[in-house]
């Protein structure tokens, strides 16, 4: 199994692109600590579901906006598992606002989810990477974080932010044996976006945007690519940006 005997936190990890990636991550022998903040019944849903297929994993409930609650959290999983080797950062929120509808308030909650919660996150998990020397942290930005999107200043900031966040702990990190990677989904299926995807125009845009005519494709598609990441396959994987987007970056 390609992660036999590691440990692996998922943040965001109670729907949507989370959870099929914590779910495939116990598939491939890893413990995965199932982490969200807002809606604890989802999380604990799929620890549920892991465990029913065989697999190992635990719920951690952390606001990862807030310092206090990610150091929190990842002592946690250090409590239960005896260490960690993965961390995706994939907690995310996205608020299709024009410039002038958006609100200091939505600003600030995109920017502290979307980028300063990775940050925090990875700040928590490094200390034990440095000690194990390794460790892989992979960050889910998007497209939106290469091009930009009307109606989403903020999140086009927060995954931009995420992109050059990654490269930056890749330079700082390497030496210690720590992959640092980002995954740039272009346009899945998840909850959040399923408005998007009952709009027929937005649909049309998004087929004459992509290189294969295809707008939303479903979340799996991202699983042989985020487990790729974490496992020692990767190694020599540093600071790159991988995307799934049915070719849209490649205009």
């Amino acid at each position: 199994m390609r992660l036999a005997d590691k440990v692996a936190i998922v943040t965001g990890a109670s729907q949507g692109l989370g959870e099929v990636i914590a779910r495939a991550y116990a598939a491939a022998g890893a413990g995965v600590a199932v982490l969200n903040h807002g809606t604890p019944a989802k999380g604990r849903e799929v620890v549920e579901g892991i465990a029913a297929a065989g697999g190992r994993a635990i719920h951690v409930l952390a606001d990862i906006r807030h310092e206090r609650e990610t150091t929190r959290a990842v002592t946690e999983v250090i409590a239960a598992f005896g260490t960690v080797d993965i961390l995706v950062n994939n907690a995310g929120i996205y608020r299709k606002r024009t410039i002038e509808e958006t609100t200091e308030a939505d600003w600030d909650d995109t920017l502290d989810t979307n980028l300063k919660g990775a940050f925090l996150m990875s700040k928590a998990v490094v200390p034990e990477f440095k000690r194990k020397r390794r460790g892989k942290i992979i960050n889910i930005s998007s497209v939106a974080g290469v091009g930009g999107f009307p109606g989403a200043a903020a999140y086009c900031a927060s995954k931009g932010g995420l992109n050059l966040l990654t490269k930056a702990l890749c330079l700082e990190l390497s030496r210690f044996g720590i992959n640092a990677n980002t995954l740039s989904p272009g346009s899945f299926i998840t909850p959040t976006n399923r408005y998007l995807r009952e709009d027929a125009e937005w649909c049309a845009q998004m087929q004459q945007r992509t290189a294969t005519g295809g707008d939303f494709v479903p979340a799996e598609a991202v699983l042989g690519a985020a487990v790729f990441l974490a496992s020692a396959e990767s190694d020599h994987v540093h600071g790159a940006n991988l995307a799934i987007d049915e070719g849209w970056t490649a205009w």
